[in-house]
């Protein structure tokens, strides 16, 4: 059984976290044999991503409509023990049980959480795409905010969490890992509206209203994502208006600081881990 999991141009703490976490908690298990591709964590359950003749091992998947044509997962040739949540298993005609989480959450199982004493720092980790089209180097260092890079290793990544008091996250899996750690998080709606879907899936598996904070753009390409209706990068305010933009965004970040974090409940939290360790003990039955 082969781990398959996205590979874009740059590398993305949620989707590294295949290569390094799976192995941890079933060692020996996975090789390169690509006649049976296990589907962990990511948004790509997709109809097209996969081979008719390849036996699909669905382990906390997410599906997300914008990205991928809906998976026709009653064939044979899919096996699902869960997916990333109630939206992904609805879209799916799954089973609400099915709905499981997102399996990065079982980093809590191979990652013990540091004392909170020991943290010394408040953390912003941007979604990947932002760290390419924002200048958020610049806005974190007016903040006063410990800047997470999703692009850097896993152990680099997680090394940043555990040392921070809490962490402002507009990546997903920087929120999920912090929670994981049971690190105080504040959730940022995406600047890329794509990605909000994907929050609501992995929360509502833990029974969590996310208690959203807006980001501001840091650049012009991000504000043109989010907020701009035409291109003004020709024009001669455009150097001054990215200035003002990132001191805008640093400002915005130093507020959110100040914002009342959220975790989920202790008792949501063990139920999952629970549940998602039966699972592998399942799946080490069924493919022993």
């Amino acid at each position: 059984m082969k781990i398959t999991y996205f590979k874009g141009k740059e590398p993305n703490f949620g989707d590294e976290l295949n290569p390094w976490l799976w192995p941890k908690l079933i060692p020996g298990f996975f090789d390169d044999d690509e006649n049976t591709v296990f589907i962990g964590i990511g948004s790509i359950l997709g109809e097209k991503n996969y081979g008719m003749n390849v036996k699909k091992v669905v382990f906390g998947a997410g599906f997300v409509p914008e990205y991928h044509n809906r998976p026709r997962i009653s064939r044979p040739d899919w096996n699902v023990y869960f997916v990333r949540g109630p939206r992904t298993a609805k879209m799916l005609g799954l089973p609400d049980g099915l709905g499981l989480g997102d399996p990065a959450i079982l980093l809590r199982t191979i990652r013990k959480p540091l004392p909170r004493a020991a943290a010394r720092t408040i953390s912003f980790m941007p979604h990947w795409e932002s760290m390419r089209r924002g200048n958020w180097v610049a806005a974190c260092r007016l903040a006063g905010i410990n800047l997470v890079d999703p692009r850097l290793p896993v152990e680099t990544v997680l090394h940043e969490l555990e040392n921070s008091t809490m962490v402002i996250a507009e990546a997903m899996h920087g929120a999920i890992a912090a929670d994981a750690l049971r690190i105080p998080w504040v959730p940022l709606l995406p600047l890329n509206r794509i990605h909000r879907g994907k929050w609501l899936d992995w929360a509502g598996a833990l029974g969590m209203k996310l208690h959203w904070c807006r980001l501001w753009p840091s650049s012009l390409e991000e504000a043109r994502l989010s907020v701009l209706r035409k291109p003004i990068a020709g024009s001669p305010l455009a150097g001054l208006l990215c200035k003002g933009l990132t001191h805008a965004a640093a400002h915005r970040l130093a507020r959110l600081a100040r914002v009342a974090p959220q975790l989920s409940a202790d008792r949501e939290m063990n139920r999952v881990t629970d549940a998602m360790l039966g699972k592998i003990a399942l799946l080490q039955r069924d493919f022993r």
